[in-house]
């Protein structure tokens, strides 16, 4: 088995102490480690954020990318390459504001790769301003006299766009959490996993006390992850929060579905060098 050591490098985030990304980073390779994959199995992709450098403090393939973009090189990547293990890192702003649209389609396009979105309720890195989850009234730099706008829900938003696995951890429940990354990533299609994580510097509501005496374990109370109408009841719960697998859907990949690519990934299919019959198709 590989070690959680082996997807060390020899820089250590400068994430705030404290922040809910050393729970996500840690989770991460705590999985890669218990699936017994190597750094060259896999590739990391980012947008930017808080959680933007982690490509650079793990040690895999990776690559970070451009606001609310890591979507469209993750899927890129995998149907590129089929036998490498594609996992995204994003944030509320980046993927549910920014990059909004590309996470409607990539529910629906259904490509077999794991979404993990670190929830914070805020745009952390640009100090604190409101973003698409933060809660009505919620006092920020930008909105001093209280958001005004409805807060985006994604599970509910991924469910009806036809995402296939759909979750949500706690970044200080560290066993459930990697439980949730395993089960992504061996699903077969796209997974999207929300996880709840305090930004201890600028959200001054969402902290760890508070999302602990509201966070309870989903599975534990018997819900039917094949119910697609029950898990899109249960993401509308507020008050208490469920974590654990909301839905697991069946349908082929994208990669399965297509005809160009069920036989063979890019990467080894032969390149035609003899351009010149498509050519002539535009004459």
């Amino acid at each position: 088995m590989t070690d959680m050591k082996d997807f060390n490098v020899a820089e250590f985030p400068t994430w705030c102490p404290g922040c809910g990304n050393f729970g996500i980073w840690t989770a991460l390779k705590k999985t890669f480690s218990e699936m017994d994959l190597k750094p060259e199995d896999c590739a990391v992709i980012s947008g930017v954020g808080c959680h933007g450098k982690f490509p650079y403090w793990f040690r895999s393939y990776g690559f970070s990318g451009l606001h609310g973009r890591p979507l469209p090189l993750a899927q890129g990547a995998k149907i590129a390459n089929h036998k490498l293990n594609v996992v995204v890192m994003s944030g509320d702003g980046d993927c549910y504001g920014e990059g909004g649209n590309h996470f409607i389609h990539a529910c629906r396009r259904n490509v077999d790769i794991t979404l993990i979105v670190h929830n914070n309720g805020n745009y952390g890195l640009t100090t604190g301003q409101y973003s698409p989850t933060s809660r009505q009234e919620y006092k920020s730099k930008t909105s001093p006299f209280g958001v005004e706008e409805l807060p985006v829900n994604p599970l509910m938003t991924s469910l009806t766009m036809g995402a296939t696995f759909v979750a949500r951890g706690y970044a200080g429940n560290m066993p459930l959490l990697v439980e949730l990354i395993k089960k992504g990533m061996q699903h077969k299609g796209f997974a999207h996993i929300d996880v709840l994580q305090p930004c201890v510097t600028f959200n001054k509501i969402d902290t760890y006390e508070a999302l602990n005496s509201r966070v309870y374990d989903l599975n534990k109370e018997g819900h039917d992850t094949k119910d697609w109408k029950k898990a899109f009841e249960k993401a509308q719960e507020n008050e208490r929060m469920p974590i654990g697998v909301f839905y697991e859907g069946d349908r082929p990949s994208f990669e399965q579905w297509s005809p160009q690519l069920k036989e063979t990934a890019l990467v080894e299919k032969k390149l035609q060098p003899d351009v010149r019959d498509l050519l002539e198709g535009f004459y």
